[in-house]
């Protein structure tokens, strides 16, 4: 079963998230709060697969608390995924470089949030291809101080691992990559996982964040 915690300062936000988490037979809510506060004591307590945060809530926002949860120097960094009814770069821009590993829309609907959940506990893709590939162009600009902060890889990256990593800039999904490429879905975690190594990062976003900056991703 895939654990989640839903932060939500809205009670029918929570009551219509753990509706659909809860009719889920892969998944189940082991808790909601309604403040950034509660959020932070409870995914520490309970390690849930999967933390679901809004943005705007009282005590401390989604930003900070995916910060404190996902961010860097945390040593074991819980899953996060941002849901807001912001499409705002700023705020994508945040929840990435705190450590979130995706951001969604609250009106993509019911099947993008449970997909989103259990890409989320996979390690997979959780944004969507057209919000991926534009705040990633984003960090190509970004300051350095400003974007995660990955290492030049000390081993070059083979050819097969560039190939999956501009994949994956693209916001593609393992599962896509894989057929893109003619890989299997092993293969295709087996090279990101050693592009991650090599390059120091903490998750998928890194990478393609850092392959974006590299000018390793063409416009």
């Amino acid at each position: 079963m895939i654990r989640v915690l839903i932060a939500d300062d809205q009670d029918m936000v929570r009551t219509g998230f753990r509706m659909i988490v809860d009719a889920s037979e892969d998944m189940e809510v082991v808790a909601d709060v309604a403040d950034g506060i509660d959020a932070v004591s409870k995914a520490r307590e309970l390690r849930p697969d999967v933390c679901l945060l809004d943005i705007r809530m009282p005590g401390m926002d989604g930003l900070e608390v995916t910060r404190h949860l996902a961010g860097p120097g945390v040593a074991d960094p819980l899953k996060v995924v941002v849901v807001t009814t912001f499409d705002l770069d700023e705020y994508v821009h945040s929840a990435l470089t705190g450590g979130a590993s995706g951001f969604l829309l609250k009106d993509a609907g019911p099947a993008l949030l449970l997909e989103a959940i259990r890409a989320a506990a996979r390690g997979d893709a959780l944004v969507s291809p057209q919000i991926t590939v534009r705040l990633l162009q984003h960090f190509a600009d970004a300051p350095a101080d400003d974007a995660p902060t990955v290492e030049e890889p000390a081993e070059p990256l083979t050819a097969r691992e560039l190939d999956v990593v501009r994949a994956a800039a693209r916001g593609h999904t393992n599962t896509e990559i894989g057929e893109e490429l003619f890989l299997s879905l092993s293969t295709v975690k087996t090279h990101l996982a050693a592009v991650q190594n090599k390059i120091g990062a903490r998750n998928r976003v890194e990478i393609a964040a850092w392959a974006w900056r590299s000018g390793i991703v063409a416009d």
